[in-house]
């Protein structure tokens, strides 16, 4: 992957892909390569909140506002997920928001 993640970082889901709620977690399909992806739930309000292009430190801010996390260990494991999703192809770049 070429790009580096930061939490300035703007990121949205691919369009290569699909995806359902199943029972608070989800479902993606990557399209160009038949591959399923599952994600937990907070997984899932991450994935929901990928449906539009947003800075990474807007979705830990909100991750941080609905569930009892450090600011920083929200922003590691968001990141972590985030490469990974970027790695399978599953979400974009869109530039970088201002600092």
């Amino acid at each position: 992957m070429a790009h580096r993640i930061t939490p300035f970082s703007i990121v949205v889901a691919a369009r290569e892909q699909v995806s359902c709620d199943l029972a608070g977690e989800t479902a993606i399909l990557k399209l160009t390569s038949g591959v399923y992806y599952g994600l937990d739930q907070v997984g899932a309000r991450i994935w929901g909140l990928l449906r539009e292009p947003l800075p990474v430190a807007k979705i830990r801010d909100a991750l941080v506002s609905e569930y009892d996390v450090a600011p920083e260990r929200c922003e590691r494991d968001l990141l972590a997920l985030l490469e990974h999703l970027a790695a399978e192809g599953l979400i974009e770049f869109r530039g970088d928001a201002p600092a």
